[in-house]
């Protein structure tokens, strides 16, 4: 298997923990170093969108889960040890769910949203 930054190992532990926010730090860490990586901003933009909807930004949510999609769309089918085309129908999914006619809600009724599916990340031999 090749060798990642370990912070690209982390964000996998972190994502799959729902820890969306270290997600952020971690990616953008990577990101900031070469910001020609798309890969690595489109994987940003995804979990951005998923702190934002837990924290009622829904605006912000379907913004950034929009750019994921067009970001990874060249890393398809499968880069730096992720299959993308497990993430594709997850993106798709999320964009169908969160709502259109909402721009935001109070915190302390995020859940009134409609929850998002569950995605569990996995790195794999190229």
């Amino acid at each position: 298997m090749q060798d990642f930054p370990i912070e690209y190992y982390e964000f996998y532990i972190k994502f799959n923990e729902g820890d969306y926010y270290t997600c952020h730090d971690l990616l953008e860490e990577m990101w900031m170093t070469d910001k020609s990586n798309y890969f690595l901003k489109g994987l940003l933009q995804m979990t951005v969108s998923l702190y934002h909807y837990g924290y009622g930004n829904v605006k912000g949510a379907r913004s950034m889960m929009r750019a994921a999609h067009e970001y990874l769309q060249d890393y398809r089918p499968k880069h730096w040890g992720l299959d993308v085309e497990k993430v594709y129908p997850f993106i798709e999914q999320c964009l169908l769910i969160i709502p259109e006619d909402v721009d935001r809600v109070p915190f302390g009724s995020v859940q009134t949203l409609p929850p998002l599916p569950e995605l569990f990340l996995y790195l794999e031999d190229d």
